[in-house]
């Protein structure tokens, strides 16, 4: 996921920016749960889809 992150928005759709599908977007999300050493389900993210969207799911689990 080489992007920029001056170039991104909390609004941002990350599939769109980041280029990605559903399968990637799974490879993503264990990048972060790792990253944060948080563990974040499947059903959490169901229908989010934004840079902001993620960070205030990462946010409650830390």
């Amino acid at each position: 996921f080489k992007v920029d992150s001056k170039n991104l928005q909390a609004g941002d759709d990350f599939f769109d920016k980041l280029g990605i599908n559903s399968l990637q977007a799974m490879d993503l999300l264990t990048e972060i749960e790792d990253s944060f050493g948080v563990e974040i389900p499947d059903y959490e993210l169901q229908g989010i889809n934004t840079f902001g969207g993620l960070a205030e799911i990462i946010g409650r689990r830390l």
